[in-house]
């Protein structure tokens, strides 16, 4: 019952936060750092029309390849992908767009490159690609990271038939995600083929292995990023090596999942080298997108129940596709394209899912990640 009523909290909060769309947004661009770009980009969104307006470097932090804004609006937190990985906070500005460091904390482990919430906002989850483990911290009312209350590294070596040898070497740990009541935490590890499932206790910030500890992917798929569906009833799962989505079912009682489908993310005529990067379900639950390195393409799925079907290609009009987001109203996709230094924004057709470019592309150093937050 504790954990209902959390994770019913948490959609309250979360449906106040977004019930009244707002005319502007402050967006946050995380990238890998260089001389000319020393940090965090930042931009104003105007979903009336879908344009960004650049506001030039908001913070300043080493290789802050995937930021994301607290529940709450108030902050933002950035992982330091690099050998001491970091999990950095700041105070947003929401006049200005500025950041104000708060305070910065270890990682844990070497590359970190994804951080999420509980749903409670309380506490956030490092995954640590390169060292291969998976960290929890609590987050203070006032926006400060603390020391980690929970910290696993994964083990063991992929020996299966088909891995891959170079990629899956070891552990690594990519993503992770929570379960709508904040009862299980869900973390994508490229090199194991394994989507490692926790049992999250939302009191002490701890993670217990669950019963069963994990879903084994195909061998040398490497599983990369999650989504859940709207109902959360589905988890959807992109895999970095094959250029798969996985669909999988989901026991909310249990925790366990179960495949229900696998499918390429490439048109059957393309024979180039590809990765999967990112995967996002739109507000309606009716589309999903993956994107693609290689093909440089945003693949469009159509839902039909539990199982996809792919309807479009669409070119990201740049090279290497890391991330992309819909934008807070579903009707626009941003895509970054990390080596041509752009970022491309796009309609999304409400009744098709398609994607049609409505602009030109933003010229962006190295842009890898995308945050939204309302502008006040």
């Amino acid at each position: 019952m504790k954990g209902i009523l959390i994770g019913l909290a948490a959609i309250a909060m979360g449906a106040a936060l977004s019930a009244a769309p707002a005319d502007e947004y402050l967006v946050y661009s995380g990238t890998y750092t260089n001389p000319q770009n020393p940090g965090i980009q930042g931009f104003r969104w105007h979903p009336a029309d879908g344009s960004l307006t650049p506001l030039g470097l908001m913070g300043e932090v080493a290789n802050p390849s995937w930021v994301t804004v607290h529940p709450n609006g108030k902050y933002l937190y950035a992982a330091g992908e690099q050998t001491g990985g970091r999990v950095t906070a700041f105070a947003i500005n929401h006049e200005t767009g500025k950041l104000t460091l708060l305070n910065s904390v270890s990682s844990g482990g070497a590359g970190p490159c994804h951080l999420s919430f509980d749903r409670s906002g309380k506490f956030i989850f490092a995954a640590n690609y390169d060292g291969g483990s998976i960290a929890v911290f609590p987050v203070a009312e006032d926006g400060h990271v603390g020391e980690a209350s929970d910290f696993v590294q994964h083990r063991g070596q992929n020996t299966i038939a088909g891995a891959d040898k170079q990629r899956q070497e070891a552990p690594h740990a990519h993503v992770s995600v929570v379960s709508s009541d904040n009862r299980f935490v869900f973390v994508a590890d490229l090199g194991l083929d394994e989507v490692l499932v926790y049992r999250f206790d939302a009191g002490s910030g701890k993670l217990t292995p669950n019963d069963p500890p994990f879903w084994r992917g195909h061998p040398g798929a490497g599983p990369r990023h999650l989504a859940f569906a709207p109902d959360g009833k589905r988890l959807y799962l992109v895999n970095e090596l094959n250029s798969t989505v996985t669909v999988l079912s989901y026991d909310a009682r249990s925790g366990r999942l179960k495949e229900l489908q696998s499918l390429s993310t490439l048109p059957a005529d393309f024979k180039g080298e590809n990765t999967g990067a990112e995967i996002e379900v739109d507000p309606t639950g009716r589309f999903v997108y993956a994107s693609n390195r290689g093909h440089d393409s945003i693949a469009v799925f159509a839902v039909h129940r539990n199982s996809l079907q792919l309807v479009q290609n669409a070119s990201t009009l740049g090279k290497e596709p890391r991330h992309f987001t819909l934008d807070p109203s579903g009707k626009y996709l941003l895509a970054e394209n990390q080596n041509s230094n752009s970022i491309v924004v796009f309609h999304v057709d409400p009744k098709t899912g398609m994607l049609h470019p409505s602009g030109a592309p933003l010229p962006v150093i190295s842009p890898v990640c995308l945050a939204f937050t309302p502008s006040k």
